[in-house]
């Protein structure tokens, strides 16, 4: 199908309850989706006050990569603060903002560029709610110093009244059967039948949010929602803060859309959905994968699959011959996946 025949027909595929799909490339407060081609501060400055419910993105931040122009750590973090203060102008009061960050390197220097931020943040009086941990298995080889596998996410709010539906992210209990065993519940069940809090490190595909870490596969080559772009993020880490921190019907918006990942991940869960993005290959990929997603083509990770671990039995898991006996780190990862 062609593209602008497909974007014609999407015109009229229903959101939420029945409410037609209205798109356009510039913020209108009658539609429940936007994307802009373009600078974000010039598109922010078509937005009213108090409007996004959700503000969650990864900017550019690994500095020098080939889609980025690299500036001094110095400059870098002046420029967001000019957009970060556009950003909090426009996010509604029990609103939230989540910034997924990893660190800048420069000649072998660590930059956590979470830290850096924070005091940019604190700038616009916001509260630092939770400091995420998202861990992958998969990325770049170090050979003088251990290999990054993470990344944080900042969730800031901006008062003391902001959305936080715990109900919608509970995870199962370890012990659903856990009991009272003093005081005037004794012998009565000590948990919640809807499930746990989930603390703030989520070990979310293997333990179901048992912890404060984050553990989602980055998009690699095998993905299935890769795309050309060099450092696209998972559609299920914006859903969980989506569910967590939004109702059906807000806005969610992405400063830096990049190929539509949030956006996709807003509409999915019946949110209105906004981006800005200035790459224009982008733009037109994002475009495709949102009529890959109405017509049921697009190829998504389901939330909360777990990732898949070597069993020891795949060949591609055994250590080769010609390396001999298996090394201690080859055993101590054979007895993990045993246990």
């Amino acid at each position: 199908m062609e593209i602008s025949r497909a974007r014609e027909q999407m015109q009229n595929l229903p959101l939420f309850d029945g409410a037609p799909l209205q798109r356009r490339d510039h913020f209108d407060a009658d539609v429940n989706l936007v994307l802009f081609h373009g600078d974000v501060n010039d598109f922010m400055a078509t937005i009213p006050d108090n409007t996004a419910s959700l503000i969650v993105t990864s900017p550019p931040y690994n500095l020098g990569k080939e889609y980025e122009t690299e500036v001094s750590i110095e400059q870098y973090l002046d420029a967001q603060a000019q957009t970060i203060a556009e950003l909090c102008r426009i996010l509604k009061r029990d609103g939230s903002l989540c910034w997924q960050v990893g660190n800048y390197v420069k000649n072998g220097e660590v930059f956590p560029l979470d830290i850096h931020y924070y005091p940019i943040f604190k700038r616009h009086n916001l509260y630092l709610r939770n400091r995420i941990v998202w861990h992958f298995g998969h990325g770049l080889h170090a050979s003088k110093r251990f290999s990054g596998r993470y990344e944080t996410l900042l969730w800031f709010t901006k008062s003391d009244d902001y959305v936080f539906n715990l109900d919608a992210v509970r995870v199962p209990s370890k012990y659903p059967g856990k009991r009272h065993y003093k005081g005037p519940n004794k012998g009565k069940p000590s948990g919640n039948p809807k499930g746990k809090n989930p603390s703030d490190v989520w070990d979310i595909l293997m333990q179901d949010w048992e912890e404060a870490f984050w553990e989602i596969p980055n998009v690699k080559s095998n993905h299935p929602e890769k795309t050309v772009h060099p450092c696209q993020f998972p559609i299920e880490l914006v859903e969980r803060c989506v569910l967590a921190l939004t109702n059906e019907g807000d806005w969610v918006f992405d400063p830096y859309a990049g190929v539509g990942s949030s956006l996709i991940a807003a509409i999915n869960r019946d949110r209105r959905a906004m981006g800005s993005e200035q790459d224009g290959q982008y733009v037109e990929i994002t475009h495709q994968r949102l009529e890959a997603f109405f017509n049921g083509t697009l190829k998504i990770r389901p939330l909360g699959r777990p990732v898949h671990r070597p069993t020891g039995r795949e060949k591609v898991s055994r250590q080769p011959e010609e390396w001999g006996q298996p090394s201690q780190g080859d055993l101590f990862d054979q007895k993990g996946q045993s246990e």
